[in-house]
Formats: structure tokens, sequence, C-alpha cells
């Protein structure tokens, strides 16, 4: 695996992989950049996010386990001294859709984050990490009650 990464002036950069893919990166207006793109650091929780978003979907459709919304929403901390690491970090895992059950969507969360994803893996190394699980009910469901 290879990156790419053009200093594009200020402190914006255009990182771009090896399969063509590129995003723009900035640094907010108090480290001196204009703040037109996400930083680095939101881009490793954004990762985050989708390496383990990839996972669950992955064991869910192995389960057929069906939802029909899915959104991962993480609250980061960091430390206050260089390197300003993360030190906690909590990833709240929100599903909506028909007769969800807690059991087989917590499983599927909890093997993504404990053993396959591995942007978790490597932010565990430096921050303590929780996560939840929210389930709720798409409107058929709601009607049919």
């Amino acid at each position: 695996m290879n990156v790419s990464v053009q200093w594009t002036g200020g402190m914006q950069f255009v990182g771009r992989s090896a399969s063509g893919h590129a995003v723009v990166m900035d640094a907010s207006k108090e480290a001196g950049g204009d703040n037109t793109a996400a930083s680095p650091m939101e881009m490793v929780l954004m990762g985050l996010a989708g390496c383990s978003g990839i996972d669950v979907v992955h064991i869910l459709s192995k389960k057929r386990t069906a939802f029909e919304e899915m959104k991962i929403d993480i609250e980061a901390e960091r430390r206050d001294r260089h390197p300003m690491v993360f030190s906690q970090v909590h990833v709240h895992f929100f599903f909506k859709g028909r007769e969800l059950k807690e059991k087989p969507v917590q499983a599927a969360v909890d093997l993504s984050m404990e053993k396959y994803c591995s942007v978790a893996g490597m932010v565990s190394q430096t921050a303590g990490m929780t996560w939840d699980v929210e389930l709720v009910s798409s409107e058929e469901d709601l009607d049919e009650t």
C-alpha cells in the first residue's frame, strides 16, 4: 500500500492513493490553515468509522441481518501535549431497520472493534476505546404495533 501527498499551498494538502482516489486535507484556522477540508486527525476518525462500518456490513450480510440505515458517530479527546494523539475515543453505532435484533448487531460491532478493524487496532494502542449500539425500528415497524 502506498500514497502520495502534495502540498497545494497554505496548510492544504491533496493525498492520492495508489488506487487513484484523492482527498483534500487542511488545518484549522487556529493551526494556521484555512479550514477548507478535514484535518488529518479527523481523517483518522473517519477512517476508523469507515473501516468498522465495512466490517459490520460484511458480518451482518453473512448473518443475513438486514438494516435500512447505519450511521457511525465518533467523539474523541486528544492529549494536550505533543504528539497530540487520541487519548479517549467513543464510537456510537446507530442502526435503523425492521425487526433488528440487538444480539447479532452487537456481536458484529464487537467483532469489528475487537478483532477485524485495523484502524481500531492502531488507535486503541494510544486511546481508551469504547463503543455502543443503538437500534431504532423503521416506521413500518412502528405502524404495525
